[in-house]
């Protein structure tokens, strides 16, 4: 069962020149590109797009860039989740108007509320837009958890709660949610290694990072385990399974923005207070790619 998104989102990065500056030229380029080659959809200033360090004007500017390029090619949806949800509803709104496809909403982060909090930030949220919401649950990095029975909550309550990035690594939750949440709400992986488990367990794609590199491959995993074939699709699982812990060998997008180097698509630097790979980061990162066939 493929997704209302496709089964391949990619996670962008987001290029910056050698000063640090937005280029909308790349991101065009890099937009169009990974649409071409195996992704349904992308996620513009999510984490992986370093949406810490952008501010509002650039993160307009960068949605209208690539939600241009992506036109008749794949959906965009926009990262608008923060720790505020007064600044959350603006982000969304700006989303809405400058042609977004749907918004991804990460947990607030850093607050840490209770689950009562995270409901009402969320149905705040998507109270002010008529788009299709993604939640993201990543306690990883946020230190705060979207409880199974909170999010099977949200998903009945609040009509445009379509899904959510599953960032957990936890199976047992993922089951249950596919499992009771109501007809059209899905499950998408957000992490790139526990995808072909995911998919297994009723998952309707991923959220990827590994996509850059190996679109296509990740797109064919999940069509061969959705068709039956499971292990057709875990060949390609462990074929990809380097790359997978590759690009996470340092915080995200430092290790992916070395990967799309090397391969030939740079797209700069990362923004403090990330920084570029080391040399021997690069050489491990290298040898993932080496070892899954992308490079």
């Amino acid at each position: 069962m493929t997704g209302r998104f496709g089964s391949v989102i990619t996670a962008m990065v987001t290029p910056f020149r050698s000063d640090f500056s937005l280029d909308l030229d790349r991101a065009q380029e890099l937009a169009a590109h990974l649409l071409d080659h195996g992704s349904d959809a992308l996620v513009v200033f999510g984490s992986t797009g370093e949406a810490a360090t952008l501010n509002d004007d650039e993160k307009r500017d960068l949605l209208r860039a690539v939600v241009e390029a992506a036109a008749g090619r794949g959906k965009v949806i926009a990262g608008t989740g923060t720790y505020d949800t007064a600044h959350s509803v603006h982000l969304t709104r700006m989303a809405q108007e400058n042609g977004a496809d749907a918004v991804l909403l990460v947990t607030p982060y850093y607050n840490r509320p209770p689950q009562r909090g995270l409901v009402a930030h969320f149905t705040t949220v998507a109270g002010a837009t008529s788009l299709p919401v993604l939640l993201y649950n990543i306690p990883g990095r946020t230190a705060c958890t979207i409880e199974p029975q909170t999010l099977l909550g949200l998903a009945a309550d609040v009509p445009n709660v379509v899904g959510v990035k599953d960032a957990t690594g936890d199976l047992q939750a993922a089951s249950r949610i596919v499992r009771d949440a109501p007809p059209g709400f899905e499950v998408v992986s957000g992490d790139d290694w526990a995808t072909y488990a995911m998919v297994s367990l009723g998952a309707t794609g991923v959220i990827s990072v590994a996509a850059h590199l190996a679109g296509e491959r990740m797109r064919d995993m999940v069509q061969l385990v959705e068709a039956g074939d499971a292990a057709a699709g875990r060949k390609i699982h462990q074929e990809l399974s380097p790359l997978f812990a590759g690009l996470f060998i340092v915080s995200n997008p430092i290790a992916v923005k070395a990967a799309l180097e090397m391969a030939g698509q740079s797209v700069g630097p990362p923004r403090l207070p990330l920084v570029p790979a080391t040399e021997e980061e690069r050489d491990r990162i290298r040898q993932s790619m080496i070892e899954s066939g992308v490079l």
